[in-house]
């Protein structure tokens, strides 16, 4: 280790015990990652942080998000029952590889379990997955207990593997840490389109001739990969936050895989570093935690500010989409308030004193507020112009005006002949779908329902119209 010239060296590592505010020289030992110790955590976690994320892309998009918890929970009595074996046939017991071997094993025995349940019985696979879980678990705890009595062995540090032990990371484990990363990392980018596929719709792959079986058990052979490594950085308890919580993350700024992908790959790495960085500042938090919180507020963050499904994006658009709606409606309540008094053409519109807003009011049953705030909003527009207590349409307002109610009568008129929607409710219906389809599916429908031509079609709801629109032959 780097420690020539600087006495305190062991309060700036991530294994040191020091509770001091950090100073700026410190800081920047551990961003430049002068510290070799340091060094080593941070380009291990980072890989780690960066591989879990982009298989956990494939395994949240597949639904299996859970597997690699019980995964992970399912190593615990492998890595017990390894240290017995080998602890009793004179071996060491704390032998790394040895300790994996049997993780590994176990692991695979829990998801066959998770995967034999889940087939030959009528259990769902969460139902699968939470009692496998537990069962593995409480195993593990069991037979650590006997470890902790054995004569034969020192079974110190085994815990480790339930919380991690990111701190005591040497230059071998980053090693395995950084090849079975790349392993992992280069098996995604080369079966991205197959995974792609399997991830959105496996019985269509199957139809296509992929081999949907083996592809299904390389993606779990990469989330067993990925969670074995991660035990010594933060625990079998904690893993699970490395697979789901960058994937699930990045679903928040993009709706296409590709970009999900790379993503998650960079939110993952940037906990991984940005934890271990935090973890080696203060040394007294703990890495694999600092990891996993890190996780959490970048996933809070994307959550609330996403560009694809962020709560705040999403409140904007459906805030906009309230304003236009509410002006959609007064614009077509105008026009029909002017329609019943035959003042509906455009020269009559113009010459019309305007409405009353007591009439507009029963109309749309809005408050007084809420309508004095959707005029002046069009009145920006230059839609809607009010004077005293009335509102009368310009000219540009009587045609957007026109548009708006002929395009609400038709989908009366369409859900009342072919949806069998009673003319007393089709009025809220129509408002339902006009509002919310995109514009391509409503050009597509008025060209159906354009068979009434240019005019403007009778509102449905008055008794004396007659029917403008007849149901097509044999529907």
């Amino acid at each position: 280790m780097d420690t020539a010239g600087d006495p305190s060296r062991s309060d700036r590592s991530l294994a040191g015990r020091s509770l001091d505010w950090p100073t700026w020289r410190q800081l920047r030992r551990v961003l430049l990652l002068q510290d070799y110790n340091t060094r080593v955590v941070v380009l291990g976690t980072t890989l780690l942080g960066c591989a879990a994320a982009m298989v956990g892309s494939f395994t949240l998009l597949r639904k299996r998000a859970l597997m690699g918890d019980a995964l992970s929970h399912a190593t615990l009595p492998g890595i017990a029952l390894a240290f017995i074996l080998a602890t009793l046939y004179g071996g060491d017991g704390k032998a790394l590889p040895v300790l994996l071997v049997g993780a590994t094993i176990s692991g695979l025995l829990g998801v066959a379990t998770i995967l034999v349940l889940r087939s030959l019985t009528r259990l769902k696979e969460d139902t699968a997955i939470g009692a496998v879980l537990s069962v593995y678990f409480g195993a593990g705890v069991a037979l650590l207990s006997i470890v902790q009595q054995m004569r034969e062995g020192n079974a110190a540090g085994l815990e480790s593997f339930i919380y991690g032990k990111t701190a005591s990371m040497g230059r071998a484990d980053i090693r395995l840490i950084a090849t079975a990363a790349a392993a992992c990392i280069a098996g995604c980018v080369l079966l991205f389109k197959e995974l792609k596929l399997l991830c959105f719709d496996d019985a269509f792959a199957g139809s296509r001739g992929f081999p949907v079986r083996r592809l299904d058990i390389t993606l779990m052979a990469l989330v067993v990969i990925v969670t074995i490594v991660g035990l010594q950085a933060v625990g079998l308890i904690l893993m699970i936050a490395l697979l789901i919580i960058p994937a699930a993350a990045a679903r928040f700024w993009t709706e296409r895989l590709g970009r999900m992908f790379l993503i998650s790959g960079a939110l993952g790495a940037a906990s991984g570093w940005l934890g271990a960085s935090v973890s080696a500042v203060f040394s007294k938090l703990p890495s694999g935690a600092m990891i996993v919180l890190v996780c959490t507020a970048m996933f809070a963050f994307s959550m609330a500010f996403g560009s694809a499904r962020g709560v705040a994006v999403r409140a904007f658009k459906r805030r906009r989409l309230n304003r236009s709606i509410d002006r959609q409606h007064l614009l077509r309540g105008l026009y029909e308030l002017l329609e019943e008094s035959s003042t509906a053409d455009d020269a009559n519109a113009q010459r019309h004193e305007g409405v009353r807003l007591e009439a507009l009011l029963r109309k749309r049953s809005w408050s007084r507020p809420r309508l004095l705030r959707q005029i002046r909003r069009c009145q920006d527009d230059l839609l809607v112009q009010a004077r005293g207590n009335r509102v009368r349409l310009t000219r540009r307002g009587v045609i957007e005006a026109r548009r708006l109610t002929r395009q609400h009568r038709l989908w009366e008129l369409f859900l009342i002949h072919y949806a069998d929607v009673a003319p007393s409710h089709v009025d809220r219906d129509a408002d339902a779908i006009e509002h919310v389809l995109e514009p391509e599916i409503i050009e597509e429908l008025e060209a159906i329902l354009s068979r009434s031509g240019p005019a403007l079609p009778a509102s449905p709801h008055r008794l004396d119209q007659p029917d403008p629109v007849p149901p097509a032959e044999g529907s």
